[in-house]
């Protein structure tokens, strides 16, 4: 046992015994220990390759030659992103606590906002969980957590394709602040809370404990999913989620404006187990007409999802999407990246083949249409060619630890 020189000294004037310093170090290495048993570590490094028919005629068009949906890129091999995860989680106890923290680095982050190239914050999520024994049991998560709503998750590699839908697009990311779960049955389970405003929405990062300009002005969030019971036989397991969330729209001035994000998604098993479905609907409605514009703004997305799988190394998955964008100018579209798809509507669709081929790594092959009915692609920014459809072709590369 080696001591330090602090307890040393006090054992040469009899404050303390070496004995009796050795049992409590002994004690804290103990508590340390089973601290660190239960704590996982894990994460991923994710890359592509990408290759769009007809962009390298001429010079890329930086007004906006590609689609609008997040992180959508030119042609070329890229780091997607890195990401890193400890992770403790409740046990069986009435007051379980335990805590996560994941970190992503890399163009692809999504930190304390919105994401994009211009991430403000690596730090994906961190939060503290708490369980308080009331009625069956609420869960707490106090600090940063990424958002409740959305059929797709924020880490590419958990979700059936590789690119980003437009629904994920343009719902809030990202918040600070308590979000509270409580299971009421096998069939029913709810879930609140409140958070700082200006971490909500894609209009521009925000620090992770930024709040609004008033700092009255809140996130709210709540949602509810129903969970097929087994009676229900080959359905069983299948889902509904119903949720909303309103928060201040940090796009317009301060003060004038609110963003309401609302969800419904489902998932549907099939009496064929290796056949499912899946839908969303996602509507965001910008109230910010006091800032000159001629009409509050809105756009809706619907998508649709079907994952066959061959076998455990090979899966065919599937999405169609309708994007309905009225917004009536660049400047309260949330496709941002584009001005093109103001006012506009739009559709995509996505075949992802997965092949699992070597140990702990995700392979993918994806090819996706999208068309926006206004010539929003293009290769010159001095009146080349444009086009309405535009074609992709991924490969994407993940090792999972």
């Amino acid at each position: 046992m080696k001591f330090n020189k602090w307890t040393l000294g006090l054992a040469a004037v009899g404050v303390v015994g070496l004995a009796s310093a050795a049992r409590a170090d002994e004690a804290k290495m103990s508590m340390v220990q089973t601290a660190l048993s239960s704590t996982t570590l894990s994460g991923y490094v994710d890359t592509a390759a990408i290759w769009r028919p007809g962009t390298d005629s001429g010079p890329l068009n930086t007004a906006g030659n590609i689609p609008a949906y997040a992180f959508a890129k030119n042609d070329g091999f890229f780091l997607n992103a890195v990401d890193l995860v400890l992770d403790k989680p409740e046990d069986e106890n009435p007051w379980a606590s335990g805590y996560h923290v994941e970190l992503m680095f890399g163009p692809d982050a999504v930190g304390g906002a919105f994401g994009g190239p211009a991430a403000s914050t690596n730090l994906r999520e961190a939060y503290v969980r708490l369980r308080t024994p009331i009625g069956n049991g609420i869960d707490w998560q106090i600090g940063v957590f990424g958002n409740i709503i959305g059929y797709e998750s924020t880490s590419d590699i958990l979700d059936p394709n590789y690119t980003r839908s437009y629904a994920w697009t343009i719902e809030p990311t990202t918040h600070t602040g308590i979000l509270g779960t409580y299971k009421v049955n096998n069939a029913l389970t709810v879930q609140a809370g409140v958070a700082d405003s200006s971490n909500v929405g894609a209009a521009s990062p925000a620090p992770v404990n930024g709040t609004a300009v008033y700092e009255s002005q809140k996130a709210y969030l709540g949602m509810i999913t129903l969970t097929a019971p087994d009676s229900w036989g080959w359905a069983k397991g299948g889902t509904l989620s119903l949720a909303v969330e309103n928060a201040v729209d940090s796009s317009v001035a301060p003060g004038t404006g609110t963003k309401t994000s609302w969800y419904a998604g489902v998932t549907i098993p099939t009496p064929n187990a290796a056949l499912k479905f899946g839908g969303s609907f996602d509507l965001l409605n910008l109230n910010n007409s006091g800032t000159g514009n001629p009409s509050d703004d809105s756009v809706w997305v619907v998508a649709l999802y079907s994952t066959y799988r061959f076998s455990d190394k090979v899966s065919l998955n599937l999405r169609g999407e309708y994007v309905d964008n009225q917004g009536t100018s660049a400047a309260s579209s949330p496709f941002v990246a584009n001005p093109a798809y103001a006012g506009h509507k739009a559709e995509e669709i996505t075949a992802t083949i997965q092949y699992n081929i070597w140990a702990n790594v995700m392979s993918r092959v994806e090819f996706r249409w999208d068309h926006v009915d206004a010539n929003a692609f293009g290769y010159s920014s001095t009146g080349g060619p444009m086009k309405k459809s535009d074609f992709m072709l991924a490969f994407n590369i993940a090792y999972m630890f």
